[in-house]
């Protein structure tokens, strides 16, 4: 299938309500709502669906609510659909989620992490000192300019998102702030939308939360990840759980590159986009970057729809290429069953355990290949997955060996966008 990026917003795309309609229509998303209360210590449900909008607004709370809002709505969506995505992003606080999503933050340790980072990063900066506005329709080179003039007398402003050629955010002392909304409005007639943030993110202004956070993040277990994510700080993907402790802690003082993430997974072949959390702020920053990237919304009933026929879209797209992506699967069953060493010296089992299941998914891959793969389907994929199991168990092979080798095999699947159910079969 061709590419897909799952993509989760950041503070400040919370409203009273969200999360309700998962809750209530989804079991798993009420079990991932029930963990997080359990973890807080305090109702977030209820301040979801129907508490105040400054207390969810609290930069604690906001961060704690949208992860497990943004992650009920992953867990909701490949449950029912079984995509599994070349990319995960998230912006700000969603890259956080992202990595939850990709296996490699656990679900209750992600909801305690969040709230953590929000209580730290609220007591840098006093409530009021500190503002953050978004930018449109000015050149950055200018609001650069600009935010340059305005640190004096100790006073800090910069660039603190950078979200599409056409929007930027700016973060700092909120005096600062001001002045420079104002000279923009009245002299580049630029759009400046103050944001529902209760600090500066993103910003020096920070600097006091990275080691506390640096700290608590260094009491959590990561895992490998399942999918690649791409870094808020550097636009590139993760090297590995080893950098998430250092991603993680730079991020809360440095620019978000939104904008060059997005053109990563567009040079890397992403056609389609999803967000997964409230509102969709995400959906409409890829539109403005990039008009070759499809992007949707789930947090809309309309925009649901419209994804799962876009999911059949591509599906349709993929049918011309499907017989070969099932050739070059029975080829590499064929190949295994090949390389995996014979630790069984009886000759008899071997002829009917290896050689005749062998024998006969060969015979038919010759048929097909002068057919061009035509008329492949599925079953004739599991033949040859039920093949190399007789292989495996004729040759004694160890079990670690079956694993890694069935692994492979069903990652390769994936990537050609075949999805294949042998998990029954190799264990």
């Amino acid at each position: 299938m061709s590419k897909i990026a799952f993509v989760f917003p950041g503070q400040g795309a919370q409203y009273v309500g969200m999360g309700r309609e998962l809750y209530e229509e989804h079991v798993i998303a009420k079990e991932l709502f029930h963990q997080a209360n359990e973890v807080l210590g305090f109702d977030l449900m209820n301040l979801c669906f129907e508490g105040s909008i400054e207390e969810l607004t609290k930069t604690e709370n906001a961060q704690a609510a949208i992860l497990t809002h943004s992650v009920a709505a992953f867990q909701v969506f490949t449950q029912e659909h079984k995509v599994e995505p070349s990319y995960l992003l998230g912006h700000s606080l969603g890259e956080i989620t992202a990595l939850t999503c990709a296996g490699a933050i656990a679900f209750k340790d992600a909801v305690k992490l969040v709230y953590q980072r929000g209580r730290l990063m609220q007591d840098a900066v006093a409530e009021g000192v500190g503002a953050m506005a978004s930018i449109q329709k000015v050149d950055k080179a200018i609001v650069q300019q600009l935010c340059q003039q305005a640190c004096v007398d100790g006073k800090i402003a910069v660039i603190s998102n950078y979200n599409s050629p056409n929007q930027v955010v700016i973060s700092g002392h909120s005096e600062a702030f001001v002045a420079i909304s104002e000279i923009l409005k009245n002299e580049y007639e630029g759009f400046v939308v103050p944001l529902k943030v209760s600090a500066p993110f993103h910003s020096p202004l920070m600097n006091e939360a990275v080691p506390k956070f640096r700290a608590e993040l260094s009491t959590y277990t990561f895992h490998d990840l399942k999918y690649p994510v791409i870094s808020n700080v550097t636009g590139l993907p993760y090297e590995s759980r080893d950098v998430i402790i250092e991603n993680l802690s730079n991020q809360i003082v440095s620019a978000v590159q939104w904008q060059h993430s997005v053109h990563y997974i567009e040079a890397n072949g992403v056609t389609t986009a999803f967000e997964f959390g409230p509102k969709k702020v995400l959906k409409n920053l890829i539109k403005s970057c990039t008009p070759t990237i499809q992007a949707y919304s789930y947090d809309s009933k309309e925009e649901r729809d419209l994804m799962a026929q876009e999911l059949l879209t591509l599906q349709a797209k993929e049918i011309a290429l499907y017989p070969y992506n099932l050739l070059a699967l029975i080829d590499r069953c064929l190949a295994v069953a090949i390389c995996t060493k014979n630790n069984n010296p009886s000759q008899e089992e071997y002829e009917i355990g290896v050689l005749k299941p062998y024998r006969e998914v060969k015979l038919k891959q010759s048929v097909h290949e002068q057919e061009e793969g035509r008329n492949l389907t599925i079953h004739d994929v599991n033949e040859a997955i039920h093949m190399l199991q007789s292989v495996f168990t004729t040759k004694r092979t160890p079990l670690s060996e079956r694993a890694f080798r069935f692994t492979n095999i069903q990652q390769e699947a994936r990537v050609r966008g075949v999805a294949l159910e042998i998990k029954e079969q190799i264990v």
